[in-house]
């Protein structure tokens, strides 16, 4: 069965296959993973001999407590918007959320000498300060006293963070799905980098790395293609026909091939001009994206990370799996009138997240968040400040009393029936 409106670049949600029967590779299997579980727990209590290590039992005993918390929560929890490649995966995620969610907690109730000795647990290296790198310095582009390499301070610039600009920003680009708000946040995370170059020295970078580099070329290419990609996923059929069903090798292998794209396409409308709730909802998700980027950048600084740590990466990897989900529920919170009154589970816990987040960077370092801020930085923020409020007043509230009280003439159009004149 193929569904595609190709005249509006949407796909039909069918939701309404999911009631079908489950194939036995999408079931929860709760009785397999309770008695594999109670297997391993058995043999751990009878079988293995317990280590005389205090440090190591403790440890132990916090990542088997997560795994049996793990093994429930992808058994038992509710499955969100996503189904493929299969509703164990984010149901997975969505625990993974909360175990990540209770460790920011319990950092949060910690000293700052705790905790960041607590990060030791977790890796020996962590719990000593590291200096910051500076991108800024000499901003030439073409440096003509280096006559060995006079491009050098372009290739000092490309480390790790070109492709991971790149690749971020396509999977942000298929998670929102809208070319404008892409736009909007990677500029305004720019404008941030400027602002907040007084603390953190690594935003401290030259222009051309800002606007060329960054947002042209690595965020820009990004964008673009992750754009190209949201065409295909919106044109392509889907194809809802069991694999024991297809006839040939080939169409199996494709089959399962697909099982990594989506069951159905949303394409997402944000709309943020048409009333008060989808403009504040889009305002708020530009805001919480840039809040999680500063994040990325003030824990690293606060809890003494190096830039190419695992938990880095680790960290990245989470908010990919889990914002997704996150957008899609709250697309469907400002959409779908059967969601207007209940945010989604894991878009509840990403903003928990990121807030907590920016809690243990306010109190782990105040006196770098409470640097002043340039005076000319200042005027800037207060003047868009400013402008958003009045456009915001003018718009659903100046303009609808206007309409209200003065409406627009009306006038016979073609077909004999009255319409308000232009």
């Amino acid at each position: 069965m193929n569904v595609a409106d190709s005249s509006c670049h949407t796909v039909i949600d069918c939701r309404s296959l999911l009631t079908l029967p489950l194939s036995h590779c999408r079931r929860a299997h709760t009785v397999t993973v309770l008695f594999i579980l109670t297997c391993v727990l058995v043999y751990v209590t009878l079988l293995e001999e317990t280590p005389q290590d205090t440090t190591y039992n403790t440890k132990r005993g916090i990542v088997a407590s997560i795994l049996v918390f793990l093994c429930f929560g992808v058994t038992q929890a509710k499955d969100g918007p996503f189904t493929r490649p299969h509703p164990a995966y984010w149901r997975f995620w969505l625990c993974v959320s909360v175990v990540y969610e209770l460790f920011l907690i319990f950092v949060l109730f910690q000293t700052v000498r705790d905790g960041r000795q607590f990060m030791k647990y977790i890796d020996p290296k962590l719990g000593v300060a590291l200096p910051e790198r500076d991108y800024g310095g000499n901003c030439l582009i073409y440096d003509p006293g280096n006559t060995t390499d006079p491009w050098h301070n372009i290739w000092d610039k490309m480390d790790g963070f070109v492709p991971a600009h790149f690749l971020g920003w396509y999977i942000k680009t298929l998670v929102i799905r809208d070319w404008w708000m892409c736009m909007i946040i990677s500029v305004m995370f720019e404008f941030l980098e400027y602002s907040l170059e007084h603390q953190l020295p690594n935003f401290s970078e030259c222009w051309w790395d800002h606007w060329i580099m960054d947002v042209l070329v690595c965020n820009g290419l990004g964008i673009y293609a992750g754009m190209k990609t949201l065409g295909w996923l919106s044109m392509k059929p889907y194809q809802w026909q069991g694999l024991w069903n297809i006839p040939t090798y080939k169409g199996k292998i494709k089959r399962m091939a697909f099982q990594f794209t989506p069951y159905s396409w949303v394409k997402f409308e944000w709309k943020p001009a048409s009333n008060l709730r989808r403009w504040l909802a889009v305002l708020g998700i530009i805001f919480m994206f840039l809040l999680a980027e500063l994040n990325t950048f003030y824990l690293k600084f606060v809890l003494w990370m190096p830039p190419e740590h695992y938990l880095v990466l680790l960290r990245l990897v989470f908010f990919v799996n889990v914002g997704g989900v996150a957008m899609r529920e709250i697309y469907d919170f400002m959409d779908d009138p059967k969601f207007y009154r209940k945010l989604g589970q894991q878009a509840w816990l990403v903003a928990a997240i990121t807030v907590t987040e920016f809690l243990i960077v306010v109190k782990y370092d105040p006196r770098t968040i409470m640097l002043p801020i340039p005076f000319f930085v200042t005027q800037c923020w207060f003047l868009g400040i400013v402008l958003i409020l009045s456009w915001t007043l003018w718009r659903f509230f100046i303009r609808a009393i206007f309409i209200l009280c003065c409406p627009p003439p009306l006038m016979l159009d073609v077909t004999g029936y009255i319409s308000p004149a232009c």
